[in-house]
């Protein structure tokens, strides 16, 4: 496997979830380097079709390498899956929608993108290098106040003042610096994770607004999705799962009423039904590929 390839998480599961027509039309909002995608386009007929989404300029490069009449990938957020839905005339006609959440291996694995602390490498971290600032410009301008409330809210980073402090001493321009800044600060813990793990995780998700995008395209699938069409979410960590699961839960329930007045089912309108509990990647999974660990997997089909 060279460097920058990357392994699609619950692949099996994921296929099972979407509960695949031959016929039918789905939406890869996280294309990466396709290997969910190409796997649902081997279950497809002549007449299926797959769109991807990805702001990664070099997802979408490395995409050009499909040339079956099928598929198409726009080069945008999946906060504009709705938009790109309604321009193709397939809004609420969509049997399934896949969002494979996070950063992708290529993309951690390439020092130049700034993902990853575990080699040195520009302070980026944007998922569309070509668009918003990076962390480096955003520290550069930030408060010590300010970072620390990133490194709380989105990384749940129980050091974060004394962090936000450290790092406000000092001009940091690459990954390496970074990390070693937050590890001189930073005690050991016990959970053996590097002492920046929750830091990098949170100036990521912060500078790539994931968690705004990810209430937007949840919000969208409600329209855009068929009768029966199924929404599968993976996620990574606590933060993105706890909005996965919160929207899930809230649209099975369906609309609010005062508690003091008797309503049918029907009245209650339900949007969607949550399809099992959730899964998680199996112990083999895990040993081939180890960030498979912290993956879960939720379903809804759309009522």
């Amino acid at each position: 496997m060279s460097k920058l390839s990357h392994q699609p998480v619950l692949l099996t599961k994921v296929l099972d979830a979407l509960n695949l027509r031959s016929d039918g039309i789905y939406i890869d909002c996280t294309y990466g380097r396709g290997g969910h995608t190409q796997a649902i386009l081997g279950q497809l007929g002549t007449l299926g079709q797959i769109l991807a989404l990805d702001q990664d300029p070099e997802a979408v490069q490395a995409a050009q390498s499909i040339t079956d009449e099928r598929f198409s990938i726009v080069h945008n957020t999946f906060a504009q899956l709705q938009v790109n839905v309604e321009a193709r005339g397939w809004l609420g006609q969509i049997n399934g929608i896949l969002l494979d959440l996070g950063v992708s291996s290529p993309q951690l694995d390439n020092p130049t993108r700034g993902f990853s602390f575990m080699q040195d490498g520009p302070l980026d971290m944007r998922m569309n290098p070509d668009n918003g600032e990076s962390v480096e410009q955003w520290l550069n301008t930030a408060t010590a106040t300010e970072i620390a409330t990133v490194l709380k809210d989105y990384g749940e980073e129980r050091y974060a003042n004394r962090i936000a402090r450290a790092i406000k001493c000092e001009a940091i321009t690459t990954t390496g610096q970074l990390a070693n800044i937050i590890t001189k600060t930073c005690p050991p813990n016990k959970e053996h994770k590097h002492p920046a793990t929750r830091s990098f995780q949170a100036m990521r998700i912060f500078i790539n607004r994931e968690l705004e995008q990810l209430q937007q395209v949840l919000t969208q699938t409600l329209d855009v999705l068929a009768p029966n069409g199924r929404l599968v979410v993976i996620s990574f960590h606590s933060l993105e799962d706890r909005i996965v699961k919160r929207f899930m839960r809230d649209n099975a329930r369906g609309d609010k009423f005062p508690i003091h007045l008797p309503v049918t089912v029907e009245q209650l309108n339900p949007k969607l039904r949550i399809i099992g509990k959730p899964i998680r990647a199996s112990q083999t999974e895990i040993s081939s590929n180890p960030r498979s660990r912290s993956a879960i997997l939720r379903v809804a089909e759309r009522c």
